[in-house]
């Protein structure tokens, strides 16, 4: 009898220490990187990181281009347009009856 309680004790030992093992924090090494993979990206899709501190944004376009661009960008979102049918794929009519 002596030898299934020390079996007893050993297994119950073993099992309480890998229920604690299962209480272990592992959030400060997740939170020390947290948002790194966004940065990242964030970086790589950049193309001119100094961008903000240019004085002269707009080189290039003139105030008449500029405010035409902006006209038709705003006048989008009144007037969408048309879905067109490529090879008979998506859009509405045009298929053959």
């Amino acid at each position: 009898m002596k030898k299934n309680t020390f079996y007893v004790r050993i297994l119950a030992g073993l099992s309480f220490l890998a229920l604690l093992a299962g209480c272990m924090s592992t959030t400060p090494e997740y939170d020390k990187r947290f948002g790194d993979a966004v940065r990242q990206s964030r970086l790589q899709m950049t193309i001119n990181p100094n961008a903000g501190s240019n004085p002269d944004a707009v080189l290039g376009m003139d105030g008449t281009s500029a405010r035409e661009a902006l006209v038709n960008y705003q006048n989008t979102f009144k007037t969408p347009t048309p879905v067109t049918s490529v090879m008979g794929i998506g859009g509405s009519g045009g298929g053959n009856k």
